[in-house]
């Protein structure tokens, strides 16, 4: 173990959004908090997607503001690259036992200058732009990552001492190994995110097999004004698309898949997204394939009546599978519903699959907490208490809990930072208040009786 071994109030595991918002709102309240990030940079995978809807603000003015919130906040203790491997009882609240992954970057030297991803000879594919890009083994992992410290990928390093070289402020070291330490904490928020549905759960959709179908995220990466190709641009040959299509329920609502769940937030970036194509491909015909629109949330149904008002057709219909011609250009195979169940096949440019949620981790073997069938962590009274888990001391928010858009992320993150405030005010250890010894919760009532 090291000498960094920490004590805070609250751990919070995950960096999204909901993370994030959690932290933020217990350290106001003055509680020291330690967020921990599996990744090299805070942010979520919001902070790669275009705009939200139903508003369209961009995505990168909400995210940017926040990670920078938490990074300077007096009472956070950001740890990224690290993670949890095991959580033990200790007296009322838990010892965690933390990993952090080398950067082979001294972070208390490197400046972000990224003088040594300019001079590095390597380029691999780069995970941020989901393999659409390219980025060097050692980077700055995007332009606005958090904390902005390079970080090399030693797998794929050819040792060419050229970074190294060029470093103004010696930061390279290739010795780094794993460092672990403890991390003592009273409560514990767990914001660890989702994973998409694969794009190849359905063969008949030829995700990952044809090249131009592509998933949503795909093409927020696409969209987002700091994608890789500054422009809307089919992958398989860099085509301008001139008829794009979208496909409802593409790993969701499906027993052969095993995931029967709405995932909720489906059929509203999909609209968001051919809304945002109709700004960046004036002339281009959008489809949205569709069993049926769910559009719960505020603002929602006229977004969707907006997008019906701007062109773009909705089309009631089952897609069976997709194929392609000899350009690559997808042929979609639908049973529309709505015109008495013809069976046709359409030809588009690109074809977009509206993949769904999968639970991002499995915290029931660390952290003890049940998880549902679903494999989303179970909540013993979700009506009432939708941040409490089976396990005293340990709230969820955010996606960790279900399928949920940014919006009630981040409702959910400030009911489970007042879930964790209420919790250590009720378990924090009694006062000597004249004669008698009295919790934190019985001395604010004595005050303001």
């Amino acid at each position: 173990m090291t000498s960094n071994n920490l004590h805070v109030d609250a751990l919070v595991v995950g960096g999204g959004i909901a993370g994030m918002q959690a932290a933020l709102d217990l350290a106001d309240q003055g509680y020291r908090v330690a967020l921990v990030e599996k990744e090299a940079s805070i942010g979520g995978k919001m902070i790669a997607l275009s705009k939200v809807f139903p508003t369209l603000d961009c995505c990168s003015c909400i995210t940017t503001p926040k990670m920078s919130a938490v990074a300077h906040h007096k009472n956070i203790q950001l740890l990224t690259y690290c993670k949890v491997q095991s959580i033990n009882k200790n007296g009322s609240g838990f010892k965690a036992d933390v990993v952090k992954k080398p950067r082979y970057v001294d972070e208390t030297l490197c400046t972000g200058c990224r003088q040594c991803e300019y001079a590095c000879p390597i380029d691999l594919p780069a995970a941020f732009d989901l393999n659409l890009g390219a980025h060097r083994a050692v980077r700055v992992p995007f332009s606005t990552a958090v904390p902005q410290y390079a970080v090399l990928d030693i797998q794929n390093c050819i040792l060419c001492g050229k970074c190294e070289t060029i470093c103004p402020v010696d930061a390279i070291d290739f010795t780094q190994s794993p460092q672990e330490f403890e991390i003592e904490a009273e409560t514990i928020v767990l914001a660890s995110g989702y994973e998409l549905t694969p794009t190849d759960a359905k063969k008949e959709y030829g995700g990952g097999q044809l090249p131009n179908v592509v998933n949503a995220l795909v093409m927020e990466r696409l969209l987002a004004p700091t994608g890789p190709y500054g422009h809307v641009l089919r992958p398989g040959d860099g085509k301008e698309p001139e008829s794009i299509a979208y496909v409802q329920c593409a790993g969701s609502r499906d027993q052969s898949l095993g995931v029967e769940y709405c995932s909720r937030v489906c059929c509203m970036y999909a609209i968001k997204q051919a809304m945002l194509l109709s700004g960046a491909l004036p002339l281009a015909d959008i489809t949205i394939y569709y069993m049926d629109i769910r559009t719960f949330g505020k603002g929602y149904e006229q977004f969707y009546q907006n997008a019906q008002a701007m062109g773009i057709e909705f089309v009631k219909g089952k897609v069976a599978r997709i194929t392609e011609d000899e350009d690559h250009n997808p042929i979609v195979r639908v049973e529309l519903i709505d015109e008495g169940s013809p069976v046709v096949e359409r030809t588009h440019d690109l074809v977009v699959l509206s993949v769904g949620m999968l639970p991002g981790y499995n915290p029931q073997t660390i952290f003890g907490v049940p998880v549902a069938d679903d494999g989303f962590v179970t909540l013993p009274s979700p009506n009432i208490s939708p941040c409490v888990t089976g396990q005293p001391g340990i709230f969820v928010t955010g996606t960790a809990a279900g399928p949920m858009d940014i919006v009630d992320s981040i409702v959910l993150a400030g009911s489970a930072a007042s879930e964790a405030a209420a919790y250590l005010q009720a378990h924090r250890q009694p006062e000597l208040v004249g004669d008698l010894r009295v919790t934190a919760n019985e001395k604010k009532e004595r005050v303001h009786a």
